[in-house]
């Protein structure tokens, strides 16, 4: 079975290292310092297992695998917070806390022996819905573009609106696609800034110059970038609410 180790800690590299040499039926395919590399080793040797640490420079360990279309089975060797660790536990997907020991390491890896490949991809999107929507507000969001890795500013984000299974995330540079739900958005950026005047829309309110009344109990919000957008009602609520009218 192949596995592949994705840490920027030579260190904590080595040690999961170490303990795999008494495992012989793992091979270790390739070890990268950064999610960025983690997304190519993964999408190039298509491991069976990945130990992954969550506190990464560049982007972290989420984010690394929300940018993969099937997430492999995960071990985790993190430091991370507590609330990330109940998620975890909540979904069965199992965490080394470092330090850990050998013996911590063997069980960890009989827990993943004894589960299916598909229930374990299960659990890891499972965790990640968890997960995500329980980080405080986002301030960025990481996504493929072209077979290329784009990090966007919050701040860079005019509006979003949904598109069947997607998301499209409209900014001065062009619009991207997130394999997200609206609810997903609405719950993980900051509500002071951004906020669901519609079904299908999110958008910056800092861009609004004004609000039109439409129709019966309905607005439009237009935007300084010349874009008109539909507010219902309980949108125009929502608005009322953060710009204090």
């Amino acid at each position: 079975m192949k596995a592949v180790i994705i840490d920027d800690e030579m260190l904590a590299r080595s040690i999961v290292r170490e303990y795999l040499q008494y495992h012989p039926d793992i091979e270790i395919v390739q070890e990268c310092n950064d999610g960025f590399e983690g997304v190519k080793a993964i999408q190039q040797h298509q491991p069976d297992l990945v130990f992954l640490d969550i506190q990464m420079p560049k982007i972290n360990g989420f984010e690394m695998l929300e940018l993969l279309e099937q997430p492999p089975s995960v071990i985790f060797t993190t430091a991370f917070e507590e609330y990330a660790i109940r998620a975890f536990e909540t979904h069965a997907v199992d965490y080394l806390l470092k330090p850990f020991s050998r013996d911590r390491f063997d069980k960890a890896l009989q827990k993943w022996r004894q589960q299916e490949t598909r229930e374990q991809v299960n659990k890891t999107t499972a965790m990640l819905d968890t997960v995500t929507s329980n980080q405080q507000q986002n301030n960025r969001v990481v996504l493929k573009d072209n077979g290329k890795i784009k990090i966007i500013p919050a701040a860079n984000i005019q509006y979003l609106e949904a598109s069947d299974d997607y998301v499209k995330i409209h900014t001065a540079e062009g619009v991207f696609l997130k394999n997200k739900t609206m609810q997903h958005f609405e719950k993980t950026l900051d509500e002071t800034q951004f906020v669901r005047i519609h079904r299908s829309y999110i958008i910056n309110i800092q861009l609004i110059t004004r609000l039109d009344p439409y129709e019966k109990e309905s607005y439009v919000a237009v935007l300084s970038i010349g874009m008109k957008l539909p507010v219902s009602r309980a949108g125009y609520a929502r608005l009322k609410e953060v710009l204090g009218l």
